[in-house]
């Protein structure tokens, strides 16, 4: 794969007890360091009127100001500095660079990997919570409907919903938006109704599972569920929200999804990507145990270079399998 990485996503300073912190990527870089072939792309900052087409002015004004005045405690977990802003102009310039690059034909050992931080998927349009400032994923997804592509379809595996990029997707139809996250942990949406409204509809697929599941289950919502609905929307180009703290080590969460786990779903996304014809990027969110991190993303890359993961054994749990069939009611996928 080739990483896109920016020095300065390291200069967001969180202190020394927050999880999202610059460690991570450092630990990346050190797993990644064992392999030969790994690129790494210094992207652009991402244009501010980009930004502005996904957030809101007025909510761009003030997170800048934020910062420029030295930052603080935006909420009890969004931590900023003065250099928190050009980090996460940053990320968004990382993001969009791997859109860019999806979109215009990398793939196999090319695909894209956006190596950013802050994450993104939790910043609302108005608002910035979770840890996160800029919505990376939808600032490169929007890039990419700018540049001609009909549609993009964002797939969120993070163990939290992405909230922040439903709320700007929500009405929309350009957009789809999947997400498989644990039910009832922060920030506490992504219901299964929540498909989306007016040209949206339909466009907005929330699997929300019971702690505890796992690889399989996972598998299970990307072969009913998630798969086909994105190959029905066709879009030209998918990106992954690529969080990693459903890893059954992950000390934020309850999931139990396994380092080869990720490469399944890594496969199940190339597969449903090839179908459609359509480019495939990565974008990080989340993941705070570091070694369950960079192995995560170390198999991830291993898919692209030949890796076939082990397969799970076991069935799909019954609380799983009610989610799964309670979405076949809504219209998604078939039972």
């Amino acid at each position: 794969m080739n990483f896109g990485y920016r020095e300065v996503c390291l200069d967001h300073d969180t202190g020394p007890r927050h999880p999202e912190s610059p460690d991570r990527l450092r630990a990346i870089r050190r797993g990644l360091a064992e392999y030969h072939g790994v690129e790494y792309v210094a992207a652009n900052d991402v244009d501010e009127a980009l930004v502005r087409a996904v957030h809101e002015s007025d909510y761009v004004d003030e997170i800048k100001a934020f910062c420029k005045d030295g930052g603080g405690n935006w909420d009890a977990d969004t931590v900023a500095v003065e250099a928190t802003w050009p980090a996460a102009l940053a990320s968004a310039g990382l993001a969009e660079w791997a859109a860019q690059q999806a979109l215009a034909g990398a793939d196999g050992r090319e695909t894209p990997f956006a190596l950013g931080r802050p994450p993104g998927h939790h910043a609302v349009a108005d608002d910035a919570m979770g840890f996160c400032f800029i919505d990376n994923a939808v600032v490169a997804a929007q890039s990419a409907l700018n540049d001609g592509a009909d549609g993009v379809a964002i797939f969120d595996w993070d163990v939290h919903h992405g909230n922040g990029t439903q709320d700007i997707c929500y009405d929309r139809g350009d957009i789809f938006y999947a997400s498989i996250h644990e039910d009832g942990l922060y920030p506490g949406t992504g219901e299964i109704e929540e498909t989306g409204v007016d040209e949206g509809a339909m466009t907005n697929l929330n699997v929300p599972f019971s702690p505890g599941a796992d690889t399989v289950d996972y598998l299970a919502a990307v072969d009913e569920l998630i798969g086909p609905a994105i190959e029905e929307f066709d879009p030209d180009l998918v990106l992954v929200s690529a969080g990693f703290d459903a890893h059954r080590h992950d000390p934020i969460s309850r999931m139990r999804v396994s380092s080869e786990g990720y490469g399944l779903l890594t496969q199940r996304m190339r597969d449903v990507a090839e179908t459609c014809d359509a480019g495939l990027g990565f974008v990080l969110e989340g993941g705070y145990n570091l070694d369950t991190l960079t192995d995560s993303i170390t198999t991830v890359h291993e898919v692209f270079d030949g890796y076939q993961p082990s397969q799970p054994d076991g069935g799909v749990d019954d609380d799983a399998r009610d989610v799964l069939d309670a979405l076949a009611d809504q219209g998604f996928g078939s039972k």
